[in-house]
């Protein structure tokens, strides 16, 4: 029953992480908002706690390179290439890989360190709108 609480722990972290850097993104008009960083994050985390709880011996570190990968092929189509060659997207792509590995480091149980990585992720969005202003 322990486990079973530190697992919702995690999971509702993530969700909760996921949602901060979701909205933000939302808040800013990109397509992908807070449903699909909120989803990333909690697969990474799902991904995460099956592979350390679920597997026995296995090694977790396979899953979790899984997921980058996995989670690469979905940034990738995010970024759209105009007839100009104009590209957009890049950030867009570069949030869910980001808030991917906040999913992998809750799911891990980085109980300090995934909400410090999503403070630091939400600075850096915020940032450069402020700044090009």
């Amino acid at each position: 029953m322990e486990v079973e609480l530190e697992m919702i722990l995690r999971l509702l972290l993530a969700g909760a992480l996921g949602a901060l850097i979701g909205y933000q993104r939302e808040r800013a008009g990109k397509p992908a908002g807070l449903r699909t960083h909120v989803l990333v994050c909690l697969g990474a985390t799902i991904f995460t706690l099956a592979s350390i709880y679920g597997f026995g011996q296995a090694d977790p570190a396979r899953i979790a390179a899984g997921v980058v990968t996995g989670v690469g092929f979905l940034g990738a189509g995010a970024i759209v290439r105009s007839r100009e060659g104009f590209v957009a997207g890049l950030t867009t792509a570069a949030s869910i890989w980001a808030v991917a590995a906040v999913g992998l480091a809750a799911g891990a149980g980085l109980y300090i360190f995934s909400p410090v990585a999503t403070g630091v992720i939400l600075l850096v969005l915020w940032l450069p709108s402020h700044i090009q202003g």
